[in-house]
C-alpha cells in the first residue's frame, strides 16, 4: 500500500521503511495520475492518460511488505517527465529561449523531452507556448523532489549493505506508437531490460533477471529497443556497487491497452513480479554476504 505526501503534486512514498530493508530500490517514475490545475492541455484527458504507466506502481507493491522500497511519481508524465534530463527541454514549446545552451536530444526530436510537445500518436499536447516560469515550476515542484527521493533510497540501501541494486519499473505497449521511438510499429517483447549497454550495472543482474523470466515464458529483450534513460543513467554507477535496471513490461500482458483496465493476465503478472522480488532478494543477500 502507497501513501501520498499532503502536498498538491505530492509524491507516492513507502507505506513502510524497516531498518532492516533490502539492498534493492524500485521506482515508477510514470505512474502519476495527478493532474495539476495549472496543466492546461489542450489534449483530451483520455488521450493524456494514455502517456501515463497504468497500473505498473500496483504490479509491482508486494515488493514493500517484503522490505523493498517503492517510489511512485503521483504526478503524470504528461505534465513533467521524471525519466529525462534536465537538459532535454523543448524549445518549441517555449514563448522565449531557454537562457542555457540546450545538447542536441533524440527525445526531444520525437516530442518527448523533460515536456512532451505531443503524445505519441502525434496528439499535440498544448495549444499554448509555456513560459519560463512555468516549466521552472515543474522541475522544482515535481522533478527535484522525485529524482532527491530515490537518490535517498539508493544511498539508504548502500549504506546498509556496502551494494545496492535499483529497478527502474515501466510499461509500454504492445506496438510502438508513430512517434513513441524511433522505431514506429514495433511489436514489442513482453519485457525489455535496459543497463545501456551495461554501463549502469554490473551485467549480472540484468542476466538474473532475463533468465528468471524466460525460465517462465516471457519473451525477453535486452538493451532493445529500450536501453534506460535518465535515471538509470544519474544512479547507476557499478563500478561504486550501485547498479540500475530499466525494466519495461508490456501491457497486452495485465491490462486493455483501449480501456486501461486490468485484463485476466494482471493477477498472474502481479504474482510472477512478486516472485521475481523474492528471487532478486535471495541473490542480493548472496552478493553481499
Amino acid at each position: 500500500m502507497l501513501i501520498n505526501e499532503p502536498l498538491s503534486y505530492r509524491l507516492a512514498l513507502p507505506a513502510r521503511y524497516p531498518e532492516a530493508s533490502a539492498a534493492l530500490v524500485l521506482d515508477s517514475p510514470h505512474s502519476g495520475t495527478t493532474y495539476p490545475p495549472d496543466f492546461a492541455s489542450s489534449a483530451p484527458f483520455a488521450a493524456l492518460r494514455t502517456a501515463e504507466d497504468t497500473w505498473v506502481d500496483d504490479l509491482w507493491s508486494d515488493a514493500v511488505d517484503m522490505g523493498v522500497p517503492l517510489i511512485a511519481a503521483a504526478f503524470p508524465r504528461a505534465y513533467i517527465d521524471a525519466n529525462r534530463s534536465l537538459e532535454e527541454i523543448d524549445q518549441q514549446l517555449l514563448d522565449q529561449p531557454w537562457p542555457e545552451p540546450l545538447p542536441d536530444s533524440p527525445k526531444v526530436k520525437l516530442g518527448k523531452g523533460l515536456i512532451w510537445r505531443m503524445l505519441d500518436d502525434g496528439t499535440p499536447l498544448y495549444d499554448r507556448k509555456l513560459s519560463l516560469d512555468e516549466v521552472r515550476h515543474r522541475i522544482d515542484a515535481c522533478w527535484k523532489p522525485y529524482h532527491a527521493q530515490v537518490a535517498r533510497l539508493i544511498d539508504a540501501a548502500h549504506a546498509r549493505h556496502g551494494k545496492a541494486w535499483h529497478i527502474n519499473c515501466h510499461s509500454m505497449p504492445s506496438v510502438a506508437g508513430a512517434y513513441a521511438t524511433d522505431k514506429p510499429g514495433l511489436v514489442h517483447p513482453d519485457f525489455v531490460l535496459g543497463d545501456r549497454d551495461g554501463s549502469t550495472s554490473d551485467p549480472a543482474f540484468r542476466e538474473f533477471v532475463a533468465a528468471w523470466l524466460r525460465e517462465r515464458g516471457y519473451d525477453v529483450s535486452v538493451n532493445d529497443p529500450y536501453k534506460g534513460v535518465e535515471l538509470v543513467r544519474a544512479f547507476g554507477r557499478p563500478a561504486e556497487g550501485r547498479h540500475s535496471l530499466q525494466i519495461e513490461i508490456n501491457r497486452k500482458l495485465y491490462m486493455d491497452e483501449t480501456t486501461l483496465r486490468p485484463s485476466a493476465g494482471y493477477s498472474k503478472l502481479k504474482a510472477d513480479l512478486r516472485g521475481l522480488t523474492a528471487a532478486l532478494l535471495d541473490w542480493t543477500r548472496a552478493q553481499t554476504a
